[in-house]
């Protein structure tokens, strides 16, 4: 399989290559809120983890795709509104939570840095090869645990070494198979969009 980046301009992202002309602004407003929703829904998809009140959800990974599709700054405001309005009291925040006092917050507001971090690589061209792609993913799921295990320990009164175990360790073969899947999905979309442009 190669993964030669594809002959699309330099400097875009996947949501870029939408037809706007003049509507820009509404295009954006709805790539936003659609990928605030896209986020809350792949919340729900949760599976439990004994011993930790952090489940695995498709959170992290809608986070980090909605980043690298959208870019920077529209990646960021996408996973604020989602954070605003879910510590608001809507309830779409992992297993339908809401508020201030969750334990997993510090994983949303690693979120919301990771999104914009991985939004600025993706227009440098970090998702347009699968090793670039995996070199992203990995770094924004590292921004994601860097805030929000500290995040965890402090809200729980764990000790650093339990939160660790309680809230990163499990997750990180989730964390390798979603990094696979977007070191799939992303080159290739790159991939069929030059050969139509």
């Amino acid at each position: 399989m190669s993964t030669a980046a594809a002959p699309v301009r330099s400097g875009a992202v996947l949501a870029d290559l939408l037809p706007a002309a003049r509507h820009r602004y509404a295009v954006d407003a709805a790539l936003v809120l659609g990928g605030a929703a896209l986020t809350g829904i792949a919340a729900q998809i949760a599976v439990p983890v004994p011993g930790s009140p952090v489940p695995v959800t498709g959170q992290t990974f809608a986070a980090l795709l909605i980043g690298t599709a959208l870019g920077a700054r529209r990646g960021f405001l996408s996973l604020a509104l989602y954070a605003l309005v879910g510590m608001a009291g809507m309830p779409w925040f992992a297993e339908a939570s809401s508020g201030w006092s969750i334990p997993s917050l510090g994983y949303v507001f690693g979120m919301l840095l990771a999104a914009t971090v991985v939004g600025a690589l993706a227009r440098r061209g970090g998702d347009r090869s699968m090793l670039r792609t995996a070199g992203t993913m990995v770094l924004g799921s590292a921004i994601i645990y860097a805030i929000g295990v500290p995040y965890l320990a402090l809200s729980t009164g764990m000790s650093m070494s339990a939160a660790v175990a309680a809230g990163l360790t499990p997750f990180l073969i989730g964390d390798a198979l979603k990094a696979a899947l977007a070191m799939g999905v992303l080159p290739t979309t790159w991939k069929l969009l030059g050969r139509r442009g």
